[in-house]
Parts: C-alpha cells; sequence; structure tokens
C-alpha cells in the first residue's frame, strides 16, 4: 500500500508539473535559452563551464598545469597558510559559472542550487566524507531581509540533502554589517570581514567537537570564509573545510587552461 501511494503522489507532482512548464518553460542558466529540466544548462553552455579537477593544491584547491606529486602545495598555501584545512571548488568563476551565481543570488534562481551543489559534492568529495555537519556562510539579519533568502545556504542545503550530511544553517551567526566585497582588494576584503562571525551562545553544541564543511557561493580572496572559519574553530569545531561552487582563480592561472565540460563517462552528466 505504502508503495502504491508513493507511485500515486509521484505520478500526481508529473502531472502537477506538466501545465506549469507548458506556462512558464526552462530556460538555460547560462543564457536563458529553453531547456528540457529546470535547472540545466544547453548544449552551447554545458562546454563552457571549466571543471576545477586534479592535479590540485592539497590545501587551497587550486589546479595545477601538471602532476607535482602527492601533496604538493601552492604557493599561496605556502605564503599565506588559512585557518581552514582544505578548500574545493567545483568550477572557475567565469562566464557561464559566474552568470549562475549572479542568477542564484540575485535573480531568484533557487532552483539552480541542487544542480550546483551537485557538482560541489563531486569536487569536494573527500571533504564531505569526512564532514560531521555542513553549514553556510550566513548572512546579516538586514541582508537577509532584503534579499529573503541566503544563496550559501541554499547550496549548503542541498549538498546535506545529498549527501546524508546533518545540516546546521544557525550554527554560526553573522554579527557585523559588512561591506559588499567586490571590488574590495585583498586586505579591504581582510578587514571588511573581521570579526564578522560568532557561533551564537547556545549553538556551540551544534559544532563542538566536529568537523565541519563550509559551504559558499564563490571563493574569491577566501577572507570570508577563513573569518568565518576562525568563529568556528573558537566555537570549538576540531576542523573546517571550505566547498564552494566557483572559485576565482590566482593570477597565473586562466580558465582557458582547464578542461571544459564534455559528455565523457568520467565527467557529470550535462544537464
Amino acid at each position: 500500500m505504502l508503495l502504491r501511494g508513493t507511485h500515486f503522489a509521484t505520478l500526481a507532482r508529473g502531472a502537477l508539473a506538466a501545465p506549469l512548464r507548458l506556462l512558464l518553460p526552462p530556460v538555460c542558466a547560462g543564457c536563458r535559452r529553453q531547456v528540457s529540466q529546470p535547472g540545466s544548462l544547453c548544449g552551447s553552455c554545458w562546454p563552457m563551464l571549466r571543471f576545477l579537477e586534479r592535479p590540485w593544491c592539497a590545501v587551497m584547491g587550486t589546479p595545477f598545469a601538471h602532476e607535482m606529486g602527492e601533496g604538493f602545495l601552492s604557493a599561496e598555501a605556502i605564503a599565506d597558510p588559512p585557518p581552514f584545512a582544505r578548500a574545493r571548488a567545483a568550477v572557475a568563476y567565469s562566464g557561464v559559472a559566474g552568470r549562475m551565481v549572479q542568477a542564484l543570488k540575485y535573480a531568484d534562481r533557487t532552483d539552480l542550487a541542487p544542480w550546483m551543489a551537485r557538482w560541489m559534492v563531486r569536487a569536494g568529495a573527500e571533504l564531505v566524507s569526512d564532514a560531521d555537519v555542513v553549514t553556510p556562510v550566513p548572512l546579516h539579519w538586514r541582508r537577509f531581509f532584503v534579499r529573503r533568502f541566503n544563496q550559501s545556504a541554499e547550496l549548503a542545503r542541498a549538498v546535506a540533502a545529498q549527501t546524508g550530511k546533518p545540516f546546521e544553517p544557525t550554527a554560526i551567526r553573522r554579527v557585523k554589517v559588512t561591506r559588499q566585497q567586490v571590488g574590495l582588494g585583498h586586505d579591504e576584503r581582510r578587514d571588511n570581514v573581521r570579526a564578522a562571525f560568532r557561533v551564537p551562545p547556545g549553538q556551540e553544541i551544534r559544532v563542538r567537537g566536529r568537523r565541519v564543511l563550509l559551504v559558499d557561493d564563490v571563493y574569491t580572496t577566501g577572507a570570508t570564509v577563513a573569518s568565518a572559519t576562525r568563529a568556528l574553530v573558537k566555537g570549538g569545531a576540531i576542523a573546517v573545510d571550505v566547498l564552494t561552487f566557483a572559485r576565482v582563480l590566482p593570477s597565473g592561472v586562466t580558465p582557458g587552461d582547464l578542461r571544459s565540460g564534455d559528455f565523457r563517462a568520467d565527467r557529470p552528466d550535462p544537464i
């Protein structure tokens, strides 16, 4: 009876979705051409994604042009070691990936989050496996009130749902109203988010003694996730890993040097 009821519910959802797709046909997340499924990319935009893959820096996840040996670190990891243990991102922040982030963040395209999360889980498989909880970089309540949702929380929620990891959206709070990071230099970004986060009183139980997977949409200089990491560690986390959808690559590494999305069996399925 339960299986029959579940099957009926699935058919009902499909029947209800069909008229909606006729009225509001799904469009490509990159160029807004019509596609078959919500949140998907068309055949022209899919190959323009640049996936970040091994070989990469063991700490920062920055891709290397050639295999450098197990555990080899990038110059940025050596010169300025981050407070988090490891960082990974699914794609380079450019072109289609940038438009996907902007659509999720500013155009209420929350339907993109599960698709983006799937690539994040693939890129950060080791981090996800080691994580005890998943938590997003939070918005300040004033910005949340204006935007109505937190794009990082949507990604973190999808990552947790796809991996079965506990989702803890209230484990950390943004307690300082910060300027938009866009347009700020590295030092300005760091100063802008210094002491911007805190594990609220009574919420320490959510992170104490646990390895936290901190999720954000874009890794630029790392200033935001570094500040959030320090707050989580102060709140009792034993370690923090960072997982983002996109990464602004450091100078010397260009998206053109990376592999594009294709349809081979060892790639994520085209969406």
